[in-house]
């Protein structure tokens, strides 16, 4: 037939064209495919790492009602508990659990008293501690003490300026304008969104603070303190101890702890002083333990931090289980 020759090129074209696109759709298709997989993949790695914290978890709470059951009057570091790596064999991976007293920091909520059910009210004693511990810390005594003010007018229930605080008018007027919480922080990284946390101020601040699920006065351990804490010490009375008296007070402490808040205030450094009410925040038995988990699964790496009520919610140890009471997932900031 005339122009059968020219047309078997383009019949050879077409049939290459076609298989071009066929090509490129079965390889799409098979990326898709591979990355559904690892996406597959991962999210039975994290449910599984979550299974092992989990797991961690119990062990841990049946450790810590040991170690609460041994003595319920005082938590010492007999054991060689604290801050210690447990290792945890899993097959296909491995898992560390590490067990950390959460009493010893500054509760930022300790900064208000709950005075009626979710009505909170500044607490004037814990100002003055916290803005002591960020000058003994290296901030600027103007600038703790203005730190300490709005960040107690971040949590407390009204709209109304504290002595050196700052409430809605001071953040409307920002350039990126928000309102404070007015209400108990839930994670320390909230204390970057008060006036004046510059981020060189709370990242020197971040070792020192936490956030607890209640709005009371701090209660150190003295007990699980160590020496180089003593910061947290030297805060409770601010122009009264220095960090000196406070490290020798600690480096003191008997083998098997102090007994009693009274003994550790009649130790050599600080007998001298009069503690009164404040006495009790030098405290011997811890109410709030952390539990950090890092699963590593493969490629995958898990990490779980869990606060502990190893009171189980009771008034006093040894009355309740201890309990779970928050989880959280990842790294912190």
């Amino acid at each position: 037939m005339p122009g059968a020759k020219d047309e078997r090129g383009a019949a050879l074209l077409s049939v290459l064209l076609l298989v071009a696109v066929m090509a490129v759709i079965a390889a799409t298709a098979l990326d898709r495919l591979t990355l559904a997989t690892r996406i597959a993949g991962s999210a039975a790695a994290v449910d599984q790492g979550r299974a092992y914290s989990f797991a961690a978890e119990e062990i841990a709470l049946r450790r810590v009602g040991d170690l609460v059951g041994r003595d319920p009057a005082k938590l010492t570091l007999a054991g060689d508990w604290l801050a210690r790596d447990f290792i945890l064999p899993l097959p296909g991976g491995e898992g560390k659990a590490r067990l950390a007293d959460a009493n010893n920091c500054f509760n930022l909520n300790s900064l208000v008293a709950e005075t009626t059910p979710g009505l909170f009210s500044q607490r004037s004693g814990s100002m003055r501690q916290f803005g002591a511990l960020m000058t003994l810390l290296g901030v600027d005594p103007g600038e703790a003490q203005s730190i300490a003010g709005a960040a107690a007018d971040w949590i407390d229930s009204d709209s109304n300026d504290g002595p050196l605080g700052a409430e809605d008018g001071v953040y409307r007027s920002m350039a990126n304008s928000y309102l404070p919480a007015n209400r108990k922080m839930a994670d320390i990284s909230e204390l970057r969104a008060v006036r004046g946390v510059s981020p060189k101020i709370y990242a020197r601040l971040k070792p020192w603070i936490c956030v607890l699920p209640v709005a009371e006065p701090v209660r150190l351990n003295v007990n699980t303190l160590a020496p180089e804490q003593a910061p947290l010490v030297a805060m409770l009375m601010p122009d009264q101890i220095t960090i000196a008296d406070a490290r020798a007070a600690l480096a003191a402490r008997p083998a098997d702890g102090y007994g009693s808040s009274e003994r550790f205030w009649k130790a050599r450094s600080l007998e001298r002083l009069a503690p009164g009410d404040i006495g009790e925040q030098a405290g011997v038995t811890s109410r709030w333990l952390t539990l950090t988990t890092n699963v590593t699964m493969g490629d995958g790496f898990l990490t779980a931090v869990s606060l502990i009520d190893a009171n189980g919610g009771a008034p006093s140890a040894g009355q309740a289980s201890p309990v779970i009471v928050r989880r959280d997932w990842g790294e912190s900031d």
